[in-house]
Parts: structure tokens; sequence; C-alpha cells
């Protein structure tokens, strides 16, 4: 039987404290997805759900997101083969966004860039105002190659 989602309490002592998990989709039915590697702590990367994609992602244990910009479902790692396998899903204090530790096959890189972790940049303040140098290594694949030319 497929997961559902029963509306969150109006009781905050329930919310942050009982055992229903209850997840507060914001008003265009997501919530934010905080996602870390499960060996290292490394953030890899920052997305959204809705409930099917939270749903197939507790089912399935392999992490489901909604493409904001295609406004699809999207299995990641489905093209690039960095699957990610959700070790640890949590939850936050409101349940308005989840945790997911995961462990990325493939190349154990999460960003479309081919690199390990979206995050690959800092920004500094230059002269000419805030700037962005590459931190994170290099891409682990070449994405051209995995997702053509787009």
């Amino acid at each position: 039987m497929p997961i559902t989602f029963n509306a969150p309490s109006n009781d905050k002592a329930e919310l942050e404290s009982g055992p229903a998990f209850t997840p507060r989709f914001d008003e265009n039915g997501l919530v934010t997805a905080v996602v870390t590697d499960a060996g290292d702590g490394e953030l890899l990367m920052v997305a959204h759900m809705n409930a099917e994609a939270l749903a197939l992602t507790i089912e399935t244990g392999i992490a489901h997101y909604w493409s904001r910009s295609r406004k699809a479902l999207w299995k990641k790692g489905e093209t690039s083969g960095n699957l990610q396998t959700v070790v640890e899903l949590r939850t936050d204090c409101d349940q308005d966004a989840v945790w997911l530790k995961v462990s990325v096959a493939g190349h154990d890189a999460t960003c479309h860039t081919g690199r390990r972790s979206c995050f690959y940049r800092t920004v500094t303040k230059g002269a000419e105002g805030a700037v962005l140098t590459i931190t994170g290594g290099a891409p682990q694949f070449d994405p051209a190659a995995i997702y053509g030319k787009n």
C-alpha cells in the first residue's frame, strides 16, 4: 500500500514530540530536503520534495525529488547512475523540512556539474563585490557525456 501523509496537527506538542510523521508542505506542495553524505556528513545538495517524492523515497529507500524547473518527479541519479540510497531520514521540529543522509553510488557525485557536492563554490568579498571561487574540487564525471548537451 502506498504511503500517504495525514494533515499536520494543530497541536504544537503533538507536532514537535508526537510519533506521527505529518509533513507540512508549503503552498506549492513542497518541503525542503537537505541532503548530506551519510559517511562524512558533507552537504551534498538542497532540493524539494512533494508528497509523491517523499513517499517514494520512504518506500524505495532511493531519494526522489520534485524538480521545480521541470515540474516533474525526479529520481536522483537515474540518468547519471549516481543513485542516492537513504541511510537515514529526519524531519525538523515543525516538520516543514527533511534531512536525508545518503550513500551515493556511481561516481560519488551529486551535482549535475559532475562534482560531489552542489556547494562547490565559496563566496567572498572582492573589490567589486561578491566573488565566487571554486573550492569543491574537480568534476568526478563529464556532464556532457552523461546528460548530453542542453
